[in-house]
């Protein structure tokens, strides 16, 4: 493996009636507080008005930023900005999912910054500072709420790209698996699907001696995709409910990938269709993957594949190749994919096959992607078409 040093600040806060703990985190950062939040689960679910009880007990002063969407936008982010800089905001809290949390990481970011807050996602401008702010969470997916990492759209130019600033870690996260109750079956299983794309994203690398690394994520895998399907019959479980949020937090918080870093090109991938098309995040993500994986798949890449294949889906290699090993295992993955009811191809969405040269150019912007098996445009629109 790899030098690596591993670090990560964001206390987690995980169980059952854990929101009175805001009492105890929010004024060790000041007293004004900016809210944000989507577009009213919160309200409907009754959090919202529990997180204002919980903040009036400290008496602090709220300020709110509603409506952010499930691919936030940095027309969004820079209302938070112009919030914070203009009422001189001590601290900011996000009640939501992912999408939330990436958004109000480009506020804190940006209410330090001179400049457009898209300078520093597009990486002219880096995140050298950025208020404090914690979350409340409410969607298993992401793994925003024990990272720093984020994803924000900008809609006029449709671009979409991936960031992240050691100043953009949440100082604390409440994760109580009853604030997921709610979540639809849909958003459930895009939810899985993110989570096991994250793990599977670390796992194609080319760092040898990654036995352990190697294990847990199998583990996780195995794990989500045991009980998965068992959440989906019954949404209100908190039993499941708790192992699939552990489950995406621990999916992308830095642990699985000490000592490596994988490959990432098809979230690349994604994030182009989704700045194209507005698509869930991960429904994107179930149609690519798995054709990802074939395009990569060669002599050399084989034995990975075929690694994955036997620990995680149980593929009986004896008398295979071990490119036929690695083809089941990734035919094996689109079949509970699909057993979950994830999309499986661009047309589940209504995309057109007349924009696939579009995203694939997107998803070029920035030359070669992929720390795994490097792409260029050429190999983008085999996907696309591959998923088509």
């Amino acid at each position: 493996m790899d030098n690596f040093t591993f670090y990560n600040p964001t206390k987690l806060i995980f169980g059952k009636d854990q929101l009175d703990k805001l009492k105890e985190e929010i004024p060790a950062y000041g007293k004004k507080v900016l809210l944000v939040y989507g577009g009213g689960s919160i309200k409907r679910s009754g959090l919202y008005d529990n997180v204002l009880k919980e903040l009036a007990e400290i008496d602090a002063e709220v300020f709110e930023l509603a409506g952010v969407e499930p691919n936030p936008r940095v027309t969004t982010a820079r209302k938070g900005v112009e919030i914070c800089k203009n009422e001189d905001i001590d601290v900011l809290l996000a009640v939501g999912g992912g999408s939330v949390i990436d958004c109000t990481k480009a506020i804190a970011a940006g209410a330090k910054y001179d400049g457009d807050v898209w300078d520093i996602v597009t990486k002219k401008a880096s995140a050298d500072d950025a208020l404090p702010f914690g979350t409340v969470l409410t969607l298993a997916a992401t793994g925003s709420e024990m990272n720093s990492g984020s994803v924000i759209t900008n809609w006029e130019t449709n671009e979409k790209y991936g960031w992240g600033s050691a100043h953009t870690f949440p100082k604390f996260s409440i994760l109580d698996p009853q604030n997921t109750f709610t979540v639809p079956r849909d958003q459930t299983i895009y939810g899985i699907v993110d989570m096991m794309s994250h793990v599977l994203e670390h796992y194609f690398h080319t760092t040898t001696n990654t036995e352990l690394q190697d294990r847990f994520c199998e583990s996780l895998l195995r794990t989500v995709m045991e009980t998965g399907p068992k959440l989906l019959e019954d949404l209100e479980n908190y039993e499941y409910r708790a192992t699939i949020l552990y489950s995406g937090t621990m999916a992308l918080n830095g642990v699985l990938n000490m000592g490596y870093r994988g490959d990432w090109a098809t979230h690349n991938l994604e994030h182009a269709v989704s700045a194209v098309h507005d698509i869930p995040h991960g429904g994107g993500l179930a149609i690519l993957f798995p054709n990802w994986m074939k395009h990569v798949l060669d002599d050399e890449s084989a034995p990975r594949f075929k690694q994955l294949a036997e620990r995680v889906f149980g593929v009986d290699s004896a008398g295979k190749s071990d490119k036929e090993a690695a083809l089941e295992g990734i035919d094996a993955l689109r079949a509970f994919w699909n057993s979950i009811d994830a999309p499986a191809t661009l047309r589940d969405y209504d995309i057109s096959d007349d924009s696939l040269e579009l995203m694939a150019e997107k998803a070029y912007a920035n030359g070669e992607f992929g720390g795994y098996r490097t792409l260029n445009k050429e190999d983008s629109l085999e996907i696309y078409k591959a998923s088509y």
